[in-house]
C-alpha cells in the first residue's frame, strides 16, 4: 500500500512530467517511487530511468530492489570497469530500466563524450538520490554532484526529474533547489514529511575515558537487539574496536573507506544476514545501507553535525518495533572536527596556484604532474579541480586536466559562511549531549522539521538511562588493549613523482641501500588510546619527554624483535619540539647503553603541502654525523611521523654517511 504523498510524487513525474524535490525519513519509501514511476513511463514506452548515487553499497541495495519491484537495473561504477561495455549495450538494447551511475562518472571523459549524450537524449527519468551531497552547506558535500545542473540544461524538455534525501534542513533544500534548478517559479513539487521514527530509543551515555566507553560497549553489546552498527569517527579507531571487540569473543568486523571493497561487500552481506553481531564503521558505512531489521546503532565519539548524526541512526529500526541508538562521547571529538575542518576548501592563494600552473603549462597536466607545483595533497587537490571543473575553469579530459581559460572568481564569503555553519552544527552537537529535553524533537529541528515534537521515548522523555558501570573484567581488558604500545610504521619505497619540476633529482624506487626499515611508534595521532595522550603532549609547550610516555616507549623497543641490535642513537634535529626529542634520545641512549651519535639536520617542510614539495624542503638543506666508524644498524628518533618523508630522506643520509641500516623510532604517527 503506497502512501498518499507516493502517489502524488509518481502522478507528478508520470502524469504531469514534472520535477519534484522529496524530503521524506529513511525508510520511508522514496526508491518506490522511482521504482514505480520507471515501470509506469517504460510501459508508455519512454527510456530508461538514470539514477545518480553515491556510494557502491547504496547501488548494490538499489540493483537488489529494483528487482524486487520487476525492474531491470544495472550500473557503472569504478568497482565494475570490464562489464561498463555490456552494460551500455543493454542499454541500447533497451534491456535496462534503470541506469545507476555514480556522479564522478559524469565527468569521466570516456563516459561524459561518449555514453552520456545519447543516454541523456533518450532518458525517460532522471533520479537524483541524496540530493543533499550537490549542497556544500550539507553534511557530505561531493563536487561531483554539482555536474548535475549541467546535466539538467542538456535534458530534452518533459524529461521528469526527482531529487530525494532524508538529511535536509531548509538551508540544504533552498541551495539544492537552487542548484537543480528546482526553485522557485521551477513548477516544482516540494512534498516534505515527518522525520520522526517511533521505533528509535535515542540515548547518551557519558564515560569517563576511552578505556571506559570500550569496556561499556563490550558489557552491553550482548544485551544491544540483533545486529547493528558501531560508529567511529577514524578508520584507526574502527580497526582498533574492532579488534579488541573479536578478543572479547563477538563476530564483528571493521568497515571504512580503506577496507578492499571485495572485503566492504562480504562485510554487508555478513550484517545483513545477522552473521556478524556488529560492523564497526566509519561514515563510510551509511547512505542507502538498507537494513530493515537492524536493531541498534552506537556512537563510539559524536559526529559533527547533527544532521550527519541523523543520517547514520537513520540506519536503524525501520522493520522493528525498538530499534536502540547510543552516543557515547569523547573528549577527543572536537581535536578529530578540527582535523577534518583544516582539509576544507584552501584559501585563494592556493586555489590560483593550480589555475596558473596549467595555464603556464598550456597543455593537458595529469594529477600526478600537477601535484608538485602547488602547495595541496593529492586528495585536496582532486577536490579543488573537480570544483573548478564544475565552475568551468578547468576541464577534465583524457590524460587528466586542462585550463579552460575562463575568468574564475573565489566566492569567499560562501567559503566563510559555510566555516560559520560547520561552527553553529558542531556547538548544536555539544548541546544535543547536554539539552534535558527531548532528544529526537532536538534533531528533527535542527532538520527543520514541522512535525518535531516531543518523542516520548528518549532517555530524557522517560528518565530510564543507560548504567556507566563497567565491569572490571572488561575495564581491565580495555585499558590493556588502548594502553597496549606500539605500531608498526613501514617505510616509503617510491619517490614522488615530478620531483624535477622543484629541482630535485630524485625519482623512481628508492634503493635498498638507501632505504629505512620498518620503524615503530608509540601510538597513532588518532587512536583512542594512546592518541589521546600524544596529542596532549603536542599541545603543550615543548618539554622533557615525561616518564609515563617513556615507559610505554621502553616496552616498544623491547618487543621490538629487530634481526640486529642497534649500535647507537641518533635525534632528528626539531625545531617545534627540541627538548622533547632530545630528552627522548638521550633516554634511549641512557636505558639502552647506545652511544648518542648526534642529530641529522634537514631542512624545513613546508607544512600541508604534497609530498613533492614536502621533500623538497627537507632534501635544501642537510647535516649528517659523520657515522664512518659505525658497525650495524642506528636508531633515528623524532617526535612524529607524519607523511614519513623526514625519516626516509633522514635514512637515505645516514645510509649514505656508512649506517647499515636504520630503524625509525617516534612517539607518534599521525595515521
Amino acid at each position: 500500500m503506497l502512501r498518499e504523498d507516493q502517489w502524488t510524487a509518481i502522478r507528478a513525474l508520470v502524469a504531469e512530467r514534472r520535477r519534484a524535490l522529496v524530503v521524506q525519513r529513511t525508510g520511508w519509501g522514496k526508491s518506490a517511487v522511482y521504482f514505480i514511476a520507471t515501470a509506469l513511463l517504460r510501459s508508455l514506452g519512454e527510456g530508461p530511468t538514470v539514477i545518480v548515487s553515491p556510494l557502491l553499497a547504496l547501488m548494490r541495495n538499489q540493483v537488489d530492489a529494483a528487482a524486487r519491484a520487476g525492474v531491470h537495473a544495472a550500473t557503472i561504477n569504478s568497482a565494475n570497469t570490464d562489464e561498463w561495455q555490456g552494460v551500455q549495450d543493454r542499454v541500447a538494447a533497451g534491456e535496462v530500466d534503470v541506469l545507476l551511475v555514480s556522479p564522478e562518472r559524469l565527468n569521466n571523459p570516456d563516459f561524459r563524450d561518449s555514453v552520456l549524450p545519447a543516454l541523456t537524449s533518450s532518458a525517460g527519468l532522471l533520479v537524483v538520490d541524496e540530493a543533499h551531497c550537490i549542497s556544500d552547506w550539507g553534511h557530505d558535500f561531493r563536487p561531483d554532484y554539482r555536474r548535475l545542473r549541467t546535466l539538467l540544461t542538456e535534458l530534452p524538455a518533459g524529461v521528469p526529474v526527482l531529487a530525494t534525501t532524508a538529511t535536509a534542513n531548509d538551508r540544504v533544500v533552498r541551495d539544492v533547489a537552487e542548484q537543480l534548478g528546482l526553485g522557485a517559479g521551477s513548477d516544482t513539487l516540494v512534498l516534505r514529511g515527518p522525520l520522526d521514527r517511533e521505533s528509535l530509543r535515542l540515548s547518551v551515555v557519558r564515560l569517563p575515558g576511552a578505556e571506559a566507553r570500550l569496556g561499556w560497549l563490550a558489557d552491553r553489546l550482548p544485551e544491544l537487539p540483533g545486529s547493528g552498527i558501531v560508529y567511529t569517527l577514524t578508520v584507526a579507531s574502527a580497526d582498533d574496536v574492532a579488534a579488541f571487540l573479536r578478543e572479547r569473543g563477538f563476530e564483528v568486523a571493521a568497515y571504512s573507506g580503506r577496507t578492499d571493497p571485495a572485503e566492504r561487500q562480504r562485510a554487508e552481506q555478513d550484517l545483513l544476514e545477522n552473521r556478524v553481531k556488529a560492523l564497526v564503521a566509519t561514515s563510510a558505512l551509511g547512505m542507502g545501507f538498507d537494513k530493515p531489521d537492524l536493531g541498534f546503532v552506537v556512537h563510539l565519539g559524536a559526529p559533527p553535525s547533527p544532521i550527519a548524526y541523523y543520517q547514520q541512526i537513520g540506519r536503524a529500526g525501520r522493520g522493528v518495533e525498538r530499534a536502540e541508538v547510543l552516543l557515547l562521547p569523547g573528549p577527543e571529538d572536537r581535536d578529530i572536527w578540527a582535523y577534518f575542518a583544516s582539509l576544507a576548501f584552501p584559501p585563494e592563494r592556493v586555489v590560483r596556484q593550480v589555475l596558473d600552473a596549467l595555464a603556464d603549462a598550456g597543455r593537458v597536466l595529469s594529477t600526478a604532474a600537477l601535484e608538485p607545483l602547488v602547495e595541496l595533497s593529492r586528495t585536496r587537490l582532486e577536490v579543488v579541480l573537480k570544483v573548478l571543473d564544475v565552475d568551468g575553469a578547468v576541464r577534465r579530459v583524457r590524460g587528466g586536466w586542462e585550463s579552460t581559460g575562463r575568468p574564475w572568481s573565489y566566492d569567499g564569503d560562501r567559503y566563510a559562511r559555510i566555516e560559520a555553519a560547520r561552527q553553529v552544527e558542531q556547538r548544536a552537537v555539544l548541546d544535543y549531549l547536554a539539552t534535558d529535553g527531548c532528544r529526537m524533537e532536538f534533531l528533527l529541528r535542527q532538520l527543520d522539521d514541522p512535525h518535531a515534537a516531543p518523542c516520548g521515548r528518549c532517555d530524557n522523555c522517560t528518565g530510564k538511562r543507560w548504567s556507566a558501570e563497567v565491569s572490571s573484567a572488561a575495564a581491565t581488558a580495555a585499558r590493556e588493549k588502548l594502553l597496549r604500545p606500539g605500531v608498526s610504521v613501514e617505510p616509503r619505497k617510491q619517490w614522488p613523482t615530478g620531483m624535477a619540476a622543484v629541482g630535485v633529482g630524485l625519482s623512481g624506487r628508492i634503493p635498498a641501500g638507501e632505504a629505512a626499515e620498518t620503524g615503530r611508534a608509540l601510538g597513532r595521532l588518532t587512536d583512542i588510546g594512546w592518541g589521546n595522550r600524544l596529542r596532549a603532549l603536542f599541545n603543550e609547550e615543548d618539554q622533557e619527554v615525561p616518564d609515563d610516555v617513556f615507559a610505554a616507549c621502553v616496552k616498544v623497543l623491547s618487543a621490538w624483535g629487530w634481526t640486529e641490535r642497534p649500535v647507537g642513537v641518533v635525534a632528528v634535529g626539531s625545531r617545534t619540539h627540541p627538548r622533547l626529542v632530545d630528552s627522548f634520545a638521550r633516554r634511549i641512549s641512557d636505558v639502552g647503553r647506545l652511544p648518542l651519535l648526534g642529530h641529522v639536520w634537514l631542512g624545513e617542510a613546508m607544512r600541508r603541502a604534497n609530498s613533492a614539495q614536502r621533500l623538497a624542503g627537507l632534501v635544501r638543506t642537510t647535516e649528517t654525523p659523520d657515522l664512518s666508524t659505525v658497525d650495524g644498524p642506528v636508531l633515528l628518533v623524532d617526535d612524529r611521523i607524519d607523511t614519513g618523508w623526514t625519516m626516509t630522506v633522514a635514512a637515505r643520509l645516514l645510509r649514505q654517511a656508512g649506517a647499515r641500516s636504520v630503524l625509525p623510532f617516534a612517539l607518534a604517527v599521525t595515521a
